[in-house]
């Protein structure tokens, strides 16, 4: 059994990264990451900050392709494939419908539930460990519906739910406005998930950046991967912004660049980027308690910084940097849908973050230590879950790197499962 000591490169510098940095470095071994841009601009930086065990529903499920190809012809929706004849597209699309079917749901939820309760636990070691309030509150989240469709869609979700433990209530109109007694709100009702939590993702980062200095991880900025030398069957070293790295392990994370990445090492990843708006508003007051999930419009509002973060939208397309007012608008006006009072302004381009979620062709994460590159592991895909998974994931890497058991399972998380 490794005990540490030894060196670690671990390549991007998201939150899975940073989590695997951090317990790298706890366990003794000596750490360096890398990142292509500077630290402060990820999707871990500007996502809804939810942590939610709620999610043990992977994002590839029956009925998600031909609620996607309704949405497809709406220009203000919250989902879009932009049609294209790239093979890697056509290639992870075929994989996704696959894997649309109630089996593959029934068998990745306990390991979803599993690694997001997991990392929710992490989260309050990690919160008092780092020198930062990160505005971590256990108030759960509300699954906010309109539509006696929708409800009824919930109410079975949320038993499964009860079944597989999770802390849930169904509440009505009436509970809801209880909850959220200084704003306005009209919904047939909600599914609160207790065990659901939030914090202020700016906040997590900049803590944890700050944390791994002080513990002497080296943060080597601007040092996007051109190239990955195998040797053996081992990476022998990384070329990075003009430099070469070596070590005795190398952790893969990337976010949504991890496809290319892996590519470099000789592996097939199949991943798409997912791009995402969100934004931050003054509007309510500091008035609204919980996040919520407004559901048929799935978008997400948390209060956070003293302000209040909407976001939404899932673009699948090549890595982009416009911003889709169209989509943008579909955001603002479900607003005051459910909080009837709100009617937002669609905010200017230059006050809007989009980030890119690393979508899978199954909707789980890839993660777990290569059979093909021995001295690798790789920890990505974490769609729309990335901030809910990050410590755990880290957890998990440095726990594969000093060859020690894992706290879940991650067999089915397994990076070459398309190999």
């Amino acid at each position: 059994m490794n005990k540490g000591g030894g060196t670690v490169v671990v390549i991007g510098g998201g939150i899975a990264g940073l989590c695997s940095a951090y317990y790298l470095s706890k366990a003794g071994w000596q750490v360096t990451v890398l990142d292509k841009e500077d630290f402060t601009d990820n999707c871990s930086y500007g996502n809804a900050g939810m942590i939610v065990p709620s999610h043990f529903t992977p994002m590839a499920a029956p009925g998600i392709i031909a609620q996607g190809i309704k949405w497809m012809f709406d220009s203000k929706s919250p989902f879009y494939v932009k049609p294209s004849l790239s093979w890697s597209l056509i290639s992870w699309g075929l994989k996704f419908m696959k894997h649309a079917n109630q089996k593959h749901v029934d068998r990745a939820s306990p390991y979803l539930r599993d690694l997001n309760l997991y990392s929710s636990a992490l989260y309050s070691d990690l919160a008092t460990d780092l020198e930062t309030d990160i505005d971590l509150h256990r108030k759960g989240i509300l699954m906010l519906y309109k539509t006696h469709k929708t409800q009824e869609e919930e109410i079975e979700l949320a038993h499964t739910a009860k079944q597989m433990g999770l802390d849930i209530d169904i509440l009505d109109a009436a509970q809801v406005q209880a909850l959220e007694p200084n704003v306005k709100l009209d919904v047939l009702g909600a599914v609160h998930y207790r065990c659901d939590s939030h914090l202020y993702p700016r906040a997590l980062m900049q803590g944890l950046l700050s944390k791994l200095e002080k513990m002497g991880v080296q943060l080597i900025k601007h040092a996007g991967v051109t190239d990955i030398e195998i040797s053996g069957e081992k990476i022998k070293s990384v070329l990075a912004g003009g430099k070469t790295y070596t070590a005795d392990k190398f952790v893969m994370t990337g976010g949504a660049w991890l496809k290319n990445l892996a590519k470099k090492a000789g592996l097939n990843i199949p991943l798409m980027p997912g791009k995402g708006y969100s934004f931050l508003t003054n509007a309510f007051e500091g008035k609204v308690q919980h996040p919520a999930l407004l559901l048929e419009a799935r978008v997400a509002l948390t209060p956070m910084g003293g302000k209040v973060r909407i976001g939404g939208t899932m673009e699948l397309a090549a890595i982009n940097h416009t911003i889709n007012t169209k989509r943008l608008q579909g955001i603002v006006e479900s607003v005051p849908k459910y909080y009837t009072d709100y009617t937002l302004p669609v905010p200017p381009a230059n006050e809007v973050w989009h980030g890119f979620r690393p979508c899978s062709a199954d909707g789980l994460p890839y993660l777990g230590q290569s059979t093909k590159v021995k001295n690798l592991v790789v920890a990505g895909g974490l769609g729309m879950m990335g901030l809910s998974l990050g410590p755990a994931t880290g957890k998990v890497v440095a726990d594969i790197v000093q060859e020690q058991k894992t706290a879940v399972g991650i067999d089915i998380y397994n990076p070459e499962r398309f190999q």
